[in-house]
């Protein structure tokens, strides 16, 4: 029986495999759909769809964007389009910012010093929490810390293929987790926004929506990660024989020490600073109501993300000498922006694409309709926020880029789920969660194949299913641990972030 379930199940891979190698690009995809609603926003005009908007009783129709004055509205705002989608320059300036710190080679010096100063029995727990705290610094944590952690495990004289699998449920699994903000949450923060804006013009969406709750999630999966690798994974993978001489970890040299001190203090400061423009009643960092929720420093928060990453980062680049010259700093600055050129692409399409969702109309037709067909159910928040988890999950198996997917389903699942009283903010976490669980049991992941590439250094024979049948355990665990947070969450009312409660009223 076990071996016929086996061989199910790598049938099933095989398709997974198969269906998504022939998808097209994700940039070619939002191409396809900003065409296909062009063409059923005509349709829908002369067939007469229509909805009741619930909140104003106005009675919403399909706008036909083949008409005559849609076409001009097309072609004369196709660059603003593109130009004004706001993820597109947070992501950018954020990055910025991060770039100096990789650059410098301070993430990599922070990585390596949390890792290895970390007692033998809270060493996979410290991968684990490594591994999502890499992603403040977008990929880095699997192109540095993934191969880093099998050189770990097998100098302790562990199986280095359980420490890549525990640094890879990290960075991956774990990838809306965080004790900080990172680029991924002014991405999604964007795109949430541009969605509930189909509703409500005025919604704001912050990069903090769901900071709580990230930071709650944070030490859930990091646990679940422990455990399983403990438990299941190194159980599983038995014990290593290793042929030939023992790598030896690479420990932080003394200037590497006196650099990540220097980029500390420089932290501190910048906190300090902070607290200081915050605290007082009258503090010039205090919002125009002279409120904490609506200041500078929460709604810019892609500013001080770029501030603390790039004078950081510049503090250790110089006292490490990394950085001698202003053309080095730019070089890294750069560097960073060359990784986000399929990203500008895939932007340049997707923002059409919401553009014109968001004229047509549709999306508001959609979300009323399916809010009353989701209403008739009456499933209430927790199963429907359940299963809401298991799509997003589902959907990660076929399309690997989580802005790419939620710039499809944001502005479907947001407008609909607002007009059934839940926020945006719930919305993104939830899909958040549905995402992050399959990353690392989806061969359409981008650095699917790098992971398989580092664990071959291992076992040559390793392939797709060798890292489904490791990380399969990590996916079962974190979802039914965080499926279990966001219920306990929803049922004591907890908001989400600052200024991000779970429910809106029209």
């Amino acid at each position: 029986m076990k071996k016929i379930l086996q061989k199910l199940f790598t049938k099933f891979l095989n398709v997974v495999e198969k269906v998504g190698n022939a998808l097209p690009h994700p940039a070619t995809l939002f191409a396809l759909f900003a065409l296909a609603a062009l063409l059923i926003s005509g349709i829908g005009h002369w067939l007469g769809w229509s909805a009741v908007h619930p909140g104003t009783e106005e009675v919403i129709e399909p706008v036909n964007l083949l008409s005559k004055e849609g076409l001009n509205k097309i072609i004369l705002n196709l660059v603003t389009n593109f130009t004004s989608f706001a993820p597109l320059g947070i992501v950018l300036v954020a990055m910025l910012g991060i770039g100096i710190a990789e650059g410098s080679g301070l993430i990599g010096a922070v990585i390596r010093a949390l890792v290895l100063s970390s007692p033998k029995r809270l060493l996979t727990f410290v991968i684990v929490l490594a591994g999502i705290l890499s992603n403040l610094a977008s990929n880095v944590g699997y192109v540095l810390l993934v191969p880093l952690a099998g050189v770990i495990f097998l100098a302790v004289k562990r199986h280095p293929i359980a420490g890549m699998a525990a640094a890879f449920a990290g960075v991956s699994g774990g990838f809306s987790a965080n004790l900080v903000l990172g680029s991924i949450d002014p991405m999604l923060a964007g795109l949430s926004q541009e969605a509930a804006r189909i509703v409500d013009a005025s919604y704001v969406v912050n990069a903090t929506a769901n900071y709580f709750f990230m930071i709650a999630s944070t030490f859930i999966i990091a646990i679940g990660g422990t455990w399983v690798t403990e438990r299941i994974v190194v159980p599983r993978l038995g014990t290593y024989h290793h042929e030939g001489e023992q790598e030896e970890l690479e420990r932080l040299s003394p200037l590497e020490k006196k650099g990540l001190l220097g980029a500390f203090v420089a932290f501190l400061v910048i906190a300090g600073l902070i607290l200081w423009g915050m605290i007082p009643e009258d503090g010039i960092l205090r919002g125009p109501d002279g409120g904490i929720l609506n200041s500078p420093v929460l709604k810019g928060v892609v500013t001080i993300i770029f501030i603390i990453f790039g004078v950081t980062g510049l503090t250790y680049g110089i006292i490490t000498r990394k950085y001698t010259s202003d053309e080095q700093v730019m070089k890294g600055m750069s560097e960073t922006m060359k990784t986000l050129g399929m990203y500008i692409v895939l932007v340049f399409f997707a923002a059409q694409f919401v553009a014109y969702f968001k004229w047509s109309n549709l999306g508001m037709i959609l979300a009323i309709s399916g809010a009353k067909g989701l209403t008739a159910l009456d499933l209430g928040v927790i199963p429907l926020m359940i299963l809401f988890v298991i799509l997003s999950g589902g959907i990660n198996m076929l399309m690997g880029s989580a802005s790419a997917k939620w710039a499809i389903l944001a502005p479907i699942f947001v407008p609909m789920f607002m007009f059934l009283g839940f926020s945006p903010e719930l919305s993104q976490v939830v899909y958040r969660i549905g995402d992050s669980v399959t990353n690392i049991i989806s061969p359409m992941m981008s650095f699917f194949a790098l992971i398989i590439a580092f664990i071959q250094k291992y076992d040559p024979k390793a392939g797709i299913g060798t890292i489904i049948s490791t990380m399969l355990p990590y996916t079962i665990v974190f979802f039914i641990s965080w499926v279990l947070l966001l219920v306990a969450w929803i049922l004591l009312g907890l908001p989400l972030g600052p200024d991000a409660g779970l429910y809106y009223s029209m």
